[in-house]
């Protein structure tokens, strides 16, 4: 019976200090992973920590560079300026702020300027090189020429108004005899374009042409610089003269595209073709 148990003992006693050494190994093993895990986060900390160092340092130079290029460009006081007043102390605290001097007014000038008397001879020279008639006032002619205007406008209407009342022949002389002695006038390219018209009603093509043609040399810049060219190429057609008709017709389509002329001469252009 002794025996047995003694048998069993011995059994038993490898099994328990197996099991020791593995609890033992087992905490162990946590130890080491405890104190890796300290190690990582102190590194961790480190790493931080030297980041945090070298962005400091950086700070402080770049600072210090631009403290030191400001004092560079600085312009150095007198020794006047840099000396505090008799009896006052200047904190080191305290930015000393140098004030401009103030702005004194200029010295005046003289202005006056002495007036003199022309000499009888000069005056004799300006009454002499003015011209016959001329007081030295100018409104004494505005009212002249405001009448002459008025009678101008008012013979323009009236031999427009021959045309209209079937006096054809003395309103294109009468309109004619307008342009021809008033070319300056603002009118005188629509006296043109009228009596053109006149002539085109006495079935005179061939003088009607030339009216317009007059027209267009002399006053390119008219407001009736268009329709004369639409007319002069009606002309054309009934001088069977057909390729200048189309010369016109596509002029006015190049040179003033987008207005209603234009549009006339391409729809005429189109008919012709045909």
């Amino acid at each position: 019976m002794e025996r047995r148990i003694i048998r069993r003992l011995l059994v038993i006693a490898p099994l328990c200090a197996l099991s020791a050494c593995a609890t033992a190994g087992s905490a162990r093993t946590s130890e080491v992973a405890e104190l890796k895990a300290e190690v990582r986060a102190m590194r961790e900390t480190q790493a931080r920590l030297e980041k945090r160092l070298e962005r400091l340092e950086l700070h402080a130079s770049v600072t210090q560079s631009r403290a030191s290029g400001a004092q560079a460009r600085a312009p150095a006081a007198s020794p006047a300026e840099a000396a505090p007043a008799k009896g006052f102390s200047t904190p080191d605290d305290l930015t000393v702020v140098k004030l401009k001097p103030r702005n004194e007014p200029a010295p005046p000038l003289p202005t006056r300027v002495a007036v003199v008397e022309p000499s009888p001879d000069d005056m004799e020279m300006f009454i002499s090189s003015a011209p016959e008639g001329d007081s030295g006032d100018s409104t004494a002619e505005e009212p002249k020429e405001q009448v002459d205007t008025t009678v101008l406008d008012a013979e323009f209407e009236q031999a427009v108004a021959a045309l209209r009342t079937g006096n054809v022949d003395g309103g294109v002389e009468r309109l004619l005899n307008f342009a021809e002695q008033n070319p300056r006038h603002p009118r005188a390219d629509n006296a043109l374009y009228f009596s053109g018209l006149g002539l085109v009603g006495l079935k005179d093509h061939a003088s009607a042409a030339k009216i317009f043609v007059r027209l267009i040399e002399s006053y390119p810049a008219g407001d009736a610089v268009l329709d004369g060219m639409l007319r002069l190429a009606e002309c054309r057609l009934r001088l069977n003269q057909k390729d200048d008709a189309r010369a016109l017709y596509t002029r006015i389509l190049t040179q003033f595209p987008g207005t209603a002329a234009a549009t006339q001469a391409e729809q005429r252009l189109a008919s012709l073709s045909h």
